[in-house]
C-alpha cells in the first residue's frame, strides 16, 4: 500500500504502530524558544555535546528539535518517558533502540526547516529528504554520484525536469542504503532506482540479483521544493503519514 502522497493528518492521540506498519513524521523544525527548549530537556549529555558542535544557531536548533521529537514518538510508542528513550550506533552510525526496546525501528532525515521521522515495528525503514536545489543538479555530480544508466537517464531530460529528477534519485538511493545500515560503505553507483515523478519506484538493479524482491521503496512528497523517499524491507505495506504539532 502507497501512503497518500499529500495527506499528512494531525492525529487526535496517538496512533497505534501495529505489526509490519510504518508511520512517517513530517517535523516543521522552525519552532518558537520554548519548544526548542523543551526539547533540550529530554536530550542526554551525549547528545547535549552533538548540538553543541553546531556553529551556526539554526543547525543546533534544528538538531535539537528532530531528535527531540524521535524521543517523544518512540517514548509514546513503547510507553516509557522520552527522557528515557537511548540510543546505540551501527559501525557505520545508524542508531537503533537500546535493549528490549529494538522491536521499534527507526530513521530521521531533515533538510532545510523540515524533518521526516519514519517508525516501524518489525520492518528495517530508511527514510531520506532533500531541498531541490537546481544549481546542484548537474551532469558532473550525476556522473560521480549515480550509477551510469541513471546519469544516461538525466541527460534525457529537459531543463526543467531534471533538478526533481535528480534529488528523487538521490532521496531514494540515500533512503535505500540508510534502511540497510551500510552508509556510504555501500556505494551510491553500485545500484540503480527509478527516477520519475508520481509513478511506481524501483530498484533496478543491484549487485545481488535477490536484492531488488526484498526491498519496497516509496515517494512521499512532504511539500513543494522537497524530494523524499522511504526504502522498507518486505511488501505488501501499509504506510500512514502524520503531521506532528
Amino acid at each position: 500500500m502507497t501512503p497518500q502522497q499529500d495527506a499528512w493528518p494531525t492525529p487526535t492521540g496517538h496512533p497505534t504502530l501495529r505489526d509490519g506498519e510504518v508511520h512517517v513524521w513530517r517535523v516543521c523544525l522552525d519552532c518558537p524558544s520554548p519548544t526548542v527548549q523543551s526539547s533540550l530537556k529530554v536530550l542526554s549529555p551525549d547528545e547535549l555535546q552533538r548540538a553543541n558542535r553546531f556553529y551556526f544557531d539554526k543547525d543546533r536548533e534544528h538538531f535539537v528539535v528532530a531528535r527531540g521529537v524521535l524521543k517523544r514518538l518512540l517514548g509514546c510508542y513503547l510507553k516509557i518517558p522520552a527522557e528515557s528513550v537511548s540510543f546505540t550506533y551501527n559501525s557505520y552510525g545508524k542508531p537503533a533502540l537500546r535493549g528490549d526496546c529494538a522491536k521499534l525501528s527507526f530513521n530521521v532525515s531533515h533538510s532545510h526547516g523540515l524533518a521526516l521521522h519514519a517508525i516501524s515495528r518489525g520492518r528495517e525503514v530508511g527514510v531520506d529528504l532533500e531541498y531541490i536545489c537546481p544549481e546542484v543538479a548537474t551532469d558532473d555530480i550525476a556522473d560521480r554520484v549515480f550509477s551510469v544508466c541513471e546519469a544516461e537517464e538525466l541527460r534525457l531530460l529537459t531543463a526543467e525536469q531534471r533538478p526533481e529528477a535528480f534529488f528523487n534519485c538521490w532521496a531514494r538511493k540515500e533512503a535505500y542504503i540508510k534502511a540497510r545500515g551500510e552508509g556510504l560503505s555501500h556505494p551510491l553507483q553500485h545500484f540503480s532506482v527509478s527516477l520519475s515523478t508520481g509513478a511506481p519506484i524501483s530498484l533496478l538493479s543491484s549487485a545481488d540479483p535477490c536484492e531488488p524482491s526484498r526491498w519496497t521503496i516509496l515517494e512521499l512528497r512532504p511539500g513543494h521544493g522537497y524530494a523524499a523517499a522511504l526504502a522498507v524491507s518486505g511488501s505488501d505495506l501499509i504506510v500512514r503519514q502524520w503531521q506532528w504539532s
